[in-house]
């Protein structure tokens, strides 16, 4: 069944289109100033007294990005994308689609440069605005890659072996001979994607906490040996601090609830994938793990974590708070609250997949995006490879 829009999402994408058509002309502008990067203004008093400093304090930059391997998640949208959207306000915003890293496991040649487009569309479709955010592909700055070795060399071995994910991730990969150096390497190359920004957040989960807490080792190690005496300013790195997602937001296997929602799970009908027709969303929930034996369905019973989650993600997509999702479920059964959550998670995502479609349709406009927001986020990174560079004593093409 073709999927339907309604035409209050219609209005909307009319509304976005012509919104982000008008960004589209100013793609090419590069020189224009960020508020976040003023320092100070002076203006004149009213009674033309003697001027006023106003101070204005720099926005705290944040960098994130998700790997286009797969589909998108209900899970990558809770607990990342939604979460973003918010931090546009508050913070100097760096999204990108982390395709090198999407490539240190075995990837489908024919599918990344696709999935990496549709990543960046429903970056943008979920509501991260590009004049409020840079929003580009990992591999078109390249100073990722070149960074990444810069602190290759100076990474001790014994910090990777520490690393829980690689031994998790090449154990599911089970023949070594699929395991890639990249794949017990990919923390450098993250530690990299932050510390070429001067991050000062990183939005992070329980399971990158780890990788977080090895940047920072590496920036104090790098800064320790090469900038030691130079002002903290003035040292190549700033160590990133971790910016925890907000409670409700992790979301975990239709088919298990134990373990994380993936994109990279075999069974397609353990998540819930963000372009699923409707059909499709109501068919996984109404066949996704629940469990028996129990009177109702209830919050945190650590013997009950498929209840908590199918909670969780009700409360999500709703906006509702606790205390109103329990008053409401109080008297239903599993027959009775799994349809109510199939279609508030098709309402909730009706209007995100109306806006991919037209992005998507829109080649030129997605295409504009990426290239300003690459070009944006290269002036940053090429400034903090030169950093490093200059510290490592490196000849470098602008000393000639």
């Amino acid at each position: 069944m073709a999927f339907l829009v309604s035409s209050a999402a219609l209005r909307g994408a009319a509304a976005f289109s012509a919104r982000h058509q008008r960004r589209v002309r100013r793609a090419a502008d590069l020189s224009r100033p960020r508020a976040s990067t003023a320092a100070a203004d002076t203006k004149a008093s009213p009674e033309g007294s003697e001027a006023e400093s106003l101070i204005i304090k720099p926005k705290t930059r944040v960098l994130s990005g998700v790997q286009p391997t797969g589909k998108l998640t209900l899970g990558n949208y809770l607990g990342a994308i939604r979460q973003w959207v918010g931090l546009q306000e508050e913070y100097e915003t760096y999204f990108c689609v982390v395709d090198l890293h999407a490539i240190t496991a075995p990837h489908d040649p024919k599918k990344l440069s696709e999935e990496t487009l549709s990543a960046a569309a429903i970056y943008l479709a979920s509501g991260v605005d590009p004049d409020k955010s840079r929003i580009f592909i990992q591999s078109h700055v390249k100073a990722h890659s070149e960074l990444c070795w810069l602190l290759n060399t100076q990474t001790p071995m014994g910090w990777l072996e520490r690393m829980i994910q690689f031994k998790e991730k090449s154990a599911k990969l089970g023949d070594q001979e699929s395991v890639g150096v990249g794949l017990f390497d990919y923390p450098v190359l993250m530690a990299a994607d932050i510390l070429l920004y001067q991050a000062g957040k990183v939005p992070v989960g329980e399971d990158q906490r780890q990788h977080l807490e090895l940047t920072r080792d590496i920036a104090r190690r790098f800064n320790d040996m090469y900038a030691k005496k130079a002002k903290r300013d003035m040292k190549p790195f700033r160590e990133p601090e971790a910016l925890f997602v907000k409670e409700g937001a992790r979301v975990m296997s239709l088919l298990d609830g134990s373990a994380k929602m993936s994109k990279s799970a075999e069974n397609d009908n353990s998540r819930i994938n963000l372009l699923d027709p409707p059909e499709l969303i109501m068919k996984k929930i109404k066949r996704c793990k629940t469990d028996s034996g129990f009177e109702g369905i209830e919050w945190d019973n650590p013997g009950r974590p498929e209840a908590t989650n199918l909670l969780t993600m009700y409360q999500a997509v709703t906006g509702k708070t606790k205390e109103e999702v329990t008053r409401e479920v109080s008297d239903m059964q599993w027959g009775g609250f799994k349809p109510l959550l199939g279609e508030a998670v098709v309402e909730h995502l009706r209007p995100i997949q109306g806006r991919y479609s037209e992005i998507m349709a829109d080649k030129a406009f997605l295409s504009g995006v990426l290239k300003t927001g690459a070009e944006e986020a290269s002036q940053v990174a090429d400034e903090t490879l030169l950093k490093a560079q200059k510290a490592m004593g490196f000849l470098t093409a602008g000393d000639l």
